[in-house]
């Protein structure tokens, strides 16, 4: 039998300690300063060369970016953008080795005024990263939140490229390299100020946010909306790709956290390296295979500068929202079990959905807010109508799916309108009318919001517009002929 008494302690004690103080595991010669994983320490200048080749790595293993695009970089200051800044700032300088050759450009969303930010500290904010935008060199935009609010409703339809531009390959375009980038860079746009013209909409866009009665569905409401901005400043300016600076940790929280609010349908789309569900706007994360602990270490040494910015979770519980308490639980996780976060994000990257593609030339019908195919085109024997049915029947007021009118007496559908109540065109849509548009996920927000009145225009009229098509659609089936 064991015995208290026996000396275990000892061959405990005696295991190696990781120490920083060893030889650098790729030059074998400097002195190590950085020790990634037990086995991975690196001097200064090795670990600058590997951050560096992780990065260049990825954009060419993947070849999306041709030479001579227009890139937009998403950047909100903090450490992984600003970390995501540099590496592009370093690839496209003239000393560097395989340099990059597309045409960047910055944006920054300023959204202080959700979180009741004063003007003053706003333009604190902007005038700092103004000056790390202007040290790049970069042309940069700096765009209010309150600009969505007066979005065009086409910012949700994908605008598809044609086929011939789809057909060119990066080899045809890299035969055709319009010399050094910063030729054709633009001049810097002075950043705009929140101010009076966005006092107005700054109370709009708080009641928008105020609107879902719980902070998980109070992100991604404002994730959504920064996404739209996004799109729609990359395409005004002429951008064709945008960059995010996502990093390894950060896909993991949001990987598990998608899961449970129902996102699993639309996993291969958040978690993967390119995203076409805009069509002629492509998103990347060039950042997705560093760690967060490498990009603390890189900046750290490297004096990479960054700007606090607070958001949703600043000052709150691990157990506020559904993202915050996966975070919590995947960081503790992560810090007695190191391979946590790498084994979540190798399982992510092997994901597929059995949606169509969202790069195919018939997108389908897609979701109204974050514009993937929807997952609630299934049989009607699934677990999923059950509930829907037992929600409309649970009721009181209008349900469309259900056939019963505002009295509470059911109403005979023509043929025309198949199944739907009569809805006058000029009518603003309801939460019943938007969650037929909205994927699983998105229709747990909506049912969050006390009122959908509060949504932007450009959403309720597109929501309209759809709308409209379909009945039109079913007025005319018999009609059209089979694809």
């Amino acid at each position: 039998m064991c015995q208290v008494a026996e000396a275990y302690n000892d061959d405990l004690e005696q295991k190696e300690v990781p120490s920083v103080s060893k030889k650098c595991v790729k030059c074998k010669e400097a002195i190590a300063v950085v020790a990634i994983r037990a086995g991975d320490r690196y001097c200064r200048d090795c670990f600058e060369q590997y951050f560096r080749h992780k990065f260049r790595a990825i954009l060419g293993k993947n070849r999306v970016i041709s030479p001579g695009e227009k890139v937009l970089l998403a950047v909100s200051g903090g450490p992984s953008s600003s970390s995501m800044l540099r590496q592009v700032q370093e690839a496209l300088s003239p000393n560097a080795h395989k340099k990059l050759r597309f045409i960047p450009g910055i944006v920054y969303i300023d959204d202080g005024g959700v979180f009741n930010r004063s003007v003053e500290e706003r333009r604190q904010t902007v005038a700092k990263l103004q000056d790390i935008f202007q040290a790049t060199g970069f042309p940069f935009h700096v765009a209010p939140l309150e600009q969505v609010l007066e979005l065009p409703s086409s910012v949700l339809a994908a605008a598809w490229s044609s086929s011939a531009q789809r057909a060119s390959s990066y080899t045809a375009c890299a035969d055709n390299v319009i010399g050094d980038a910063s030729d054709n860079c633009l001049t810097a746009e002075p950043p705009r100020e929140p101010s009076s013209p966005y006092v107005d909409q700054t109370r709009l866009l708080q009641q928008l946010i105020d609107a879902p009665k719980t902070l998980t569905a109070k992100e991604d409401l404002l994730g959504v909306l920064r996404q739209h901005l996004l799109v729609h400043t990359a395409r005004c300016e002429g951008y064709t790709k945008l960059m995010f600076g996502d990093n390894c940790t950060r896909l993991a929280v949001k990987l598990i956290s998608s899961i449970s609010l129902g996102r699993g349908a639309q996993l291969a789309q958040d978690t993967s390296f390119s995203d076409s569900r805009y069509g002629n706007v492509m998103s990347l994360k060039p950042m997705r295979d560093y760690s967060a602990k490498e990009i603390a270490y890189y900046n750290h040494i490297f004096r990479v500068p960054s700007v606090f910015t607070p958001n949703l979770h600043t000052k709150s519980g691990e157990k506020a929202s559904i993202q915050r308490l996966t975070e919590s639980f995947v960081n503790k996780l992560q810090v007695d079990f190191p391979s946590t976060v790498s084994t979540i994000y190798r399982t992510g990257e092997k994901l597929q959905t059995t949606c169509k593609s969202s790069s195919s030339a018939d997108p389908g019908p897609r979701c109204l807010l974050c514009a993937c195919s929807l997952d609630t085109t299934i049989e009607n024997a699934s677990a999923f109508q059950s509930t829907r049915i037992s929600e409309c029947l649970s009721q009181t007021k209008c349900v469309a799916d259900a056939g019963w009118t505002r009295q509470g007496e059911p109403c005979r559908p023509s043929v025309e309108e198949r199944g739907c109540c009569s809805v006058a065109s000029h009518r603003v849509p309801d939460a019943t009318d938007i969650r037929g548009l909205l994927c699983y996920s998105c229709r747990l927000t909506v049912k969050e919001m006390s009122s959908v009145d509060r949504l932007p225009q450009y959403i309720l009229s597109e929501a309209q517009t759809r709308q409209r098509r379909s009945r039109m659609r079913e007025e005319i089936r018999d009609f059209l002929l089979e694809d």
